[in-house]
């Protein structure tokens, strides 16, 4: 891979979570959540990325939705279940991403707030449109992705290397 390979990452914020008695790390979803998680995998299989690789937090949250979008996906991807999305901060989630096998061109993280807006806005340098604007207006709901382009390695994956192309909330 060279400098000049085109990437993609899609960060999806989980559905949205039950309150109850669990520890934060526990909460399963709530019923609005179990409806749009599938509603937000139909729309990313129609973005048409084949993804190389998920990465997705160990809370339950996170593992049902992610149970729930990838059955409209054609192909599933190789998933790795990431204790350090839980709770990370903005440095850790571009640590880990540069952590990211070379061989990996289209990749999903699905995490949590506020760790999904953050990185989707200190990545994007620029965006098609509106998409930035429209992202940081809505605050970056459950369910709702981003898709980021940019080129070169994983590992020199930096603030402002990336591209917003999409962002999509189900609820819109």
């Amino acid at each position: 891979m060279s400098v000049d390979t085109s990437r993609r990452i899609v960060l999806l914020r989980h559905a949205k979570a039950d309150w109850n008695e669990e520890s934060d790390h526990e909460r399963p979803l709530a019923e609005r959540g179990r409806a749009d998680a599938p509603v937000a995998g139909l729309r990313l299989a129609e973005t048409g990325i084949a993804f190389d690789l998920a990465l997705c937090s160990t809370a339950v949250r996170t593992r049902e939705t992610w149970k729930l979008a990838v059955q409209a996906l054609p192909e599933r991807p190789r998933t790795v279940y990431e204790e350090r999305l839980y709770e990370a901060s903005l440095g850790e989630l571009i640590a880990l991403l540069n952590e990211t096998p070379d061989e990996v061109s289209d990749l999903l993280v699905v995490g949590h707030n506020p760790g999904m807006h953050a990185l989707a806005d200190a990545l994007a340098d620029g965006s098609e449109g509106d998409v930035l604007n429209r992202m940081n207006r809505s605050g970056f709901p459950t369910s709702a992705f981003a898709v980021l382009t940019f080129k070169g390695d994983w590992k020199t994956l930096e603030h402002g290397a990336g591209r917003l192309v999409d962002f999509w909330t189900p609820h819109a």
